[in-house]
C-alpha cells in the first residue's frame, strides 16, 4: 500500500491543524522549532497556512476570528471516504457534529466533531489535498493518541464509526488501546482516569517526530511555550510533552527506531 493510499483508508489520522489567534506569531515559533515553511492554502475557515518540510505538506495553521475564543488545540483529522456519511454516523453513535460537513475549496470536504467523551477530532474527504505528505523525519506529526478517563466505553464509538480493530494492553493499572486498520497500528486510545488534566478534558495529543527531544524541550522554553511534562524514557521513544506560546499542548518524541 502507497503511502497516499493508507493516509486515505478512512479511519487513518491524515491531517492536524491548528488554530490560533496570533497566525504570524504562531508560524514563526513553529518555523524556528521543526523548520516548518509555509504557504496559503483554502481560505473557507479563515485565512489558513499550509507548514511544509522539503517542499511536503505536514500540519496546517488557522487563524481564529477575532471574536471567537476557543480553546487553543492541535486538532487530529481521520480519514474518510464520505464526510456526510460519517458526520450522520458520529451523531447516531453519540458523538456531535460542531461544524460542517463543508468544502474547503477543491482540497476536500471535512467536519470537526467530538466524540461521547467531549474529545475534538476532524474528519477529512480527500480531494486535491490527501493531507500529511511526509511522515517519521523530524518536524512530521508520527502518532496521534486519544488522552480520555477509560478507554472501554468511547472504544465502541470509535469501532462503529470508522472500522477500528482494537487491541488492549492487558495490564490492571495501564488502561490502554491501540486503533487498527488492515492490520496496522494507526492511532491509540489512553486512559489516564483522574489524571486527566481538569481544564483540558479528553483530547486527542499529536506527536511531532524530533531529532533530539532535550534539545526540542530546551527549544520550546526559549520560544515563548513551556513544558507539562519534561523529557522521559518510554516504549516507544523520548518524550516530552510542551504547549506553544498560546498554549497549544503536544507531545515531541525521539521515537526508539529512528
Amino acid at each position: 500500500m502507497t503511502e497516499a493510499a493508507a493516509r486515505r483508508t478512512p479511519g487513518a489520522p491524515c491531517w492536524v491543524s491548528l488554530i490560533v489567534h496570533g497566525l504570524t506569531t504562531t508560524q514563526d515559533f513553529y518555523s524556528r522549532l521543526f523548520g516548518w515553511e509555509f504557504r496559503p492554502g483554502p481560505e473557507e475557515l479563515g485565512p489558513y497556512v499550509r507548514a511544509l518540510l522539503r517542499g511536503k505538506e505536514v500540519a496546517g495553521i488557522g487563524q481564529l476570528p477575532p471574536d471567537r475564543h476557543l480553546p487553543i488545540a492541535w486538532t487530529t483529522y481521520l480519514a474518510t471516504a464520505d464526510a456526510d456519511a460519517t458526520a450522520e454516523s458520529i451523531r447516531s453513535c453519540g458523538g456531535t457534529v460542531a461544524v460542517g460537513p463543508i468544502d474547503a475549496g477543491r482540497a476536500g470536504r471535512l467536519a470537526i466533531a467530538s466524540d461521547p467523551g467531549g474529545a475534538v477530532f476532524g474528519i477529512w474527504q480527500a480531494a486535491e489535498h490527501l493531507g500529511t505528505a511526509e511522515a517519521g523525519t523530524p518536524g512530521t506529526p508520527v502518532w496521534n493518541e486519544l488522552v480520555t478517563r477509560e478507554t472501554s466505553s468511547v472504544a465502541k464509538f470509535y469501532q462503529a464509526v470508522f472500522g477500528f480493530e482494537t487491541e488492549a494492553v492487558v495490564s490492571a493499572d495501564f488502561d490502554y488501546q491501540t486503533l487498527h486498520l488492515k492490520g496496522r497500528p494507526v492511532a491509540a486510545l489512553h486512559g489516564v482516569g483522574h489524571a486527566l488534566p481538569r481544564d483540558r478534558g479528553p483530547h486527542w495529543m499529536t506527536y511531532f517526530e524530533v531529532a533530539d527531544t532535550d534539545e526540542a524541550t530546551a527549544r520550546v522554553v526559549e520560544l515563548g511555550g513551556h513544558v507539562l511534562q519534561q523529557p522521559r524514557d518510554a516504549s516507544s521513544g523520548r518524550l516530552a510533552t510542551v504547549a506553544d506560546p498560546e498554549g497549544a499542548v503536544f507531545t515531541m518524541v525521539r521515537s526508539a527506531n529512528s
